[in-house]
């Protein structure tokens, strides 16, 4: 059994999950706190990859990233930067893709916070962004602990948008591709080896995200 699609599945779901940190904050903070009546559009686009299959997300990637067209075609030749059939690509669609299981759970956990936390930072002359990084943020712990587990475990077993986006090349070769790849050479004790593997990873990462959730709700 390779061990190359562990670590290139290992190494997207960390650089996907570290990226998506820094992006879900500030935006679940403005979901969560923003007054703004159509803020329910920001976050129905956040969250539709939730429902939408992954096979039409990789495809329109795929069209969007082609370097034979539209952006992808401008990417090429202004910076020779390809995303279609690299991990480059696999990046940005896995950022895209898990999006909801890192922005989520902050959003939950914003909402779950007393507005007084808020109201007493402002009170004692806080910025927002002071009381955001010394007041909210910490309290929240535990849901971005758990978004970030859920976002690295999905991006550690997604298949869908990893096929449409970054084919059957070595470079782009992760677990949930592999195992397809031993399905189809029928050799079942590799993809057994491999999905193995994922599926205790897996039942490990819920297990701990259960167990985060247990403790912030009766902390």
């Amino acid at each position: 059994m390779e061990l190359y699609p562990y670590w290139l599945s290992l190494k997207l779901a960390f650089i996907t999950s570290a990226i998506l940190l820094v992006i879900s904050i500030p935006l679940a903070y403005y979901i969560a706190y923003s007054k703004h009546k159509a803020k329910f559009i920001l976050e129905a686009i956040c969250t539709l990859p939730l429902v939408l299959p992954p096979t039409v997300l990789g495809y329109y990637l795929l069209i969007t990233f082609s370097p034979n067209q539209g952006l992808g075609a401008w990417l090429k030749n202004t910076f020779n930067w390809q995303l279609a059939f690299s991990f480059s690509g696999l990046v940005i669609g896995s950022i895209i893709y898990s999006l909801p299981f890192m922005l989520q759970p902050i959003i939950h956990g914003f909402n779950q916070l007393p507005k007084t936390y808020q109201e007493a930072s402002y009170t004692l002359g806080k910025s927002k962004l002071h009381t955001l990084l010394n007041v909210l943020i910490p309290c929240t712990k535990p849901a971005i602990i758990t978004g970030c587990i859920l976002s690295f475990a999905h991006t550690l077993g997604e298949f869908g948008v990893v096929l449409m986006l970054g084919g059957h090349l070595k470079s782009t070769r992760v677990v949930s591709i592999a195992i397809y790849d031993e399905v189809q050479m029928m050799n079942y004790s590799q993809a057994n080896q491999y999905a193995l593997s994922l599926l205790i990873f897996s039942l490990i990462t819920l297990m701990a995200a259960n167990l985060l959730k247990s403790r912030y709700v009766t902390g």
